[in-house]
């Protein structure tokens, strides 16, 4: 009779746990492919040494994972497109002003250190792009914050002969003109004064402080931020337009969900509204919350990055937490931190709650009965 029975035993595997016919390989590949759009406007805007940057970083990543593949002796699966995904974002959040050496370790680290050090795919501790991302922040803080202003000169020519980025035009991102100003004491200077009597008056003492800075250095508008006009930063993140454009790609295939990119943007505009404004010499509910979700990196991160099925809380009500916690530490940054910008740090710190997250909010079993005290 035992040797007839057949036994059923419970599969355990890693995340992400799909409930779908979409593929890991077929969601790489369309993140991916809804990346494109952004990376190929920052190759336009930065030129030749951009191209560089981040196709280095996609060989080195590349190379690395078919490198311990083969070391722990298992199948080489490099066309599953996550270590390619893991290159291209390492090369888009690095400024188009860094050596080569920069993404080449900084993708060797995402790889080696921060997904096959803990298991590879599934067992990652932290989304690997980011974790690199803030290791070559703190190990070269110097270059990755030497930005170069966009659409400075001839793609081709220009871009070539700067390709060492010694020739570059330097410029500080949105968020660095600002944070100058606001430690040098100028900030309060720029602002509009007078009393605030009707709603159009509430209205124009919002939307002013960081972009009167931001019109002090050169011309540019809110449209300008949205597009990626004007507007220096990491070679992926200046285009807004574009990266919600792949986002609501990926939205429309049900890959990404609205509850972390929401609770994330969310807490950023409902802090920003409240305490932005304190900076200009304004009061309460006066911050300028519309130059908050338009520089930076939050539309890189909030959609691409922390959306990360296998670094984010497995229940709605945690990765709502996730965001909200990841949008918290993004403003202590950028209002009280040494750094313009926080998107990587908060979702680094927030890949490391998610264990302690995902423990709090348990999903109850099927039929569970709460036990009732006697």
């Amino acid at each position: 009779m035992e040797n007839n029975v057949i036994e059923k035993k419970m599969i355990i595997s890693s995340s992400p746990h799909l409930l779908k016919r979409e593929t890991t390989r077929n969601i790489m590949w369309l993140v991916i492919l809804c990346l494109l759009p952004a990376t190929f406007f920052g190759f336009f805007a930065f030129g030749f040494k951009s191209i560089l940057i981040v196709i280095s970083s996609i060989i080195t990543s590349l190379f690395t994972e078919a490198i311990i593949l083969k070391i722990r002796k298992k199948r080489i699966s490099i066309d599953d497109g996550s270590a390619f995904l893991t290159g291209l974002l390492v090369g888009l959040n690095m400024p188009p002003t860094v050596p080569l050496y920069i993404p080449i370790i900084s993708s060797v680290f995402a790889i080696g250190l921060v997904k096959h050090a803990f298991g590879g795919l599934g067992e990652n501790w932290a989304n690997p792009a980011i974790a690199a991302r803030v290791f070559a922040l703190f190990a070269w803080t110097k270059k990755m914050t030497f930005w170069a202003e966009p659409f400075s000169g001839n793609f081709i020519a220009d871009s070539i002969s700067s390709a060492s980025g010694t020739d570059a035009v330097s410029a500080a991102t949105p968020l660095k003109i600002v944070k100058s100003a606001i430690m040098e004491g100028t900030a309060s200077q720029n602002i509009l004064t007078g009393k605030i009597i009707t709603i159009t008056d509430y209205f124009k003492s919002i939307f002013t402080g960081p972009m009167d800075i931001l019109n002090t250095k050169a011309d540019v508008s809110y449209f300008d931020l949205f597009f990626g006009l004007n507007k220096a930063g990491c070679i992926g993140e200046i285009s807004v337009f574009l990266l919600l454009v792949g986002a609501l790609l990926l939205m429309s295939k049900k890959i990404v969900t609205l509850d972390i990119p929401v609770a994330y943007i969310g807490t950023v505009i409902f802090l920003a509204w409240i305490f932005g404004g304190l900076q200009f010499g304004k009061w309460f509910f006066q911050g300028d919350f519309l130059f908050h979700i338009l520089t930076g990196g939050l539309a890189l991160g909030a959609f691409f990055m922390a959306t990360d099925m296998v670094t984010t809380p497995i229940t709605i009500k945690g990765r709502i937490i996730f965001g909200i916690g990841c949008g918290i530490i993004t403003m202590l940054v950028r209002f009280l931190g040494g750094l313009p910008e926080g998107v990587s740090l908060s979702i680094l710190f927030m890949n490391m709650l998610t264990p302690a997250i995902d423990r709090f909010m348990k999903i109850k079993p099927m039929g569970f009965i709460k036990k009732q005290e006697v």
